[in-house]
C-alpha cells in the first residue's frame, strides 16, 4: 500500500474530492497550517490523520511535514487540496512500487492542469513532477518554486493526475501568483547578495527540469 500526504490551509471546498480519490488508502495523512474554516473537521471525517503547524515556508513546511508524519507505508503520495488520482494512476503506482529497484527513491508523474473541464494541454512549462517518494530519501529546498532533491535514482510513471489550479476562481488563481512573484522577487535579492553560483551548462542541459529552471532564473535575472 501507499501512505498519502496532503497539505492544506482552509480548502474545504476542494479537500473532499481529493480524499476521494485516494480513498483507497488506509494511511491518509493532512498536514494543516490551522485552517479557520472546516478542513480540519473534513479530513477526521474522511479518517484522515490530521497534524497542524504553522507555515513558515514552502520547503521548510513540506520537509517538516515528510519528518513529522507516522507514515504507515515507506512510500507516500505527495498532493495538493485541488489535485486529484484517477483509477489506472493508482493501479501503476502500485504495481511501480512493488516492483520497485532498491536504488529508486522516488517516481516522477505528469499533471494534467484544467480549467474548469478543459484540460490545458499546451499551457505547462513541464508536465512532470516528482510526488510518490520514500520520505527518508527526499528534502525540500528553496522556499518558493521549492525544489524537491532525491538522494537517488527516480523512476517514471505514465499515467497522469488531475490538477483544478483555477478551481477557487481566477482572482484567487492571480492573488496566489502575486504572493509567489513576491517571494521570488525576495529570493533574487537575496541571491544577488550571496554566494550563489549559476551555471550554463546546467541550465540547458541538466536531467532534472526543476534544476534546470532553477539556474535558467538565476542567469535571466542577471541580464
Amino acid at each position: 500500500m501507499i501512505s498519502v500526504l496532503v497539505l492544506t490551509k482552509n480548502e474545504e471546498q476542494d479537500l473532499p474530492g481529493c480524499l476521494d480519490s485516494v480513498a483507497w488508502s488506509d494511511d491518509l495523512h493532512v498536514f494543516d497550517s490551522f485552517s479557520t474554516d472546516r478542513t480540519v473537521d473534513i479530513a477526521e471525517a474522511a479518517g484522515a490523520t490530521v497534524t497542524q503547524r504553522k507555515f513558515d515556508g514552502y520547503a521548510s513546511h513540506r520537509n517538516a511535514a515528510l519528518t513529522q508524519c507516522a507514515f504507515k507505508y515507506p512510500w507516500v503520495l505527495i498532493l495538493d487540496a485541488d489535485e486529484r488520482v484517477p483509477s489506472p494512476l493508482h493501479a501503476e503506482m502500485i504495481a511501480a512500487t512493488r516492483e520497485a529497484n532498491p536504488s529508486v527513491s522516488a517516481f516522477r508523474i505528469r499533471r494534467r492542469d484544467f480549467f474548469h473541464d478543459r484540460w490545458l494541454k499546451h499551457a505547462q512549462i513541464s508536465p512532470f513532477y516528482v510526488r510518490l517518494v520514500r520520505p527518508d530519501k527526499v528534502h525540500y529546498e528553496r522556499e518558493v518554486n521549492e525544489v524537491l532533491i532525491v538522494d537517488s535514482e527516480i523512476g517514471e510513471l505514465s499515467e497522469p493526475f488531475d490538477h483544478f489550479p483555477f478551481s477557487k476562481g481566477i482572482r484567487h488563481w492571480i492573488e496566489k501568483h502575486n504572493i509567489y512573484s513576491t517571494m521570488e522577487a525576495q529570493r533574487w535579492w537575496d541571491e544577488q547578495k550571496g554566494a550563489f553560483e549559476f551555471s550554463w551548462s546546467k541550465a540547458f542541459f541538466a536531467k532534472d527540469f526543476s534544476e534546470r529552471r532553477y539556474h535558467q532564473k538565476g542567469l535571466f535575472y542577471r541580464l
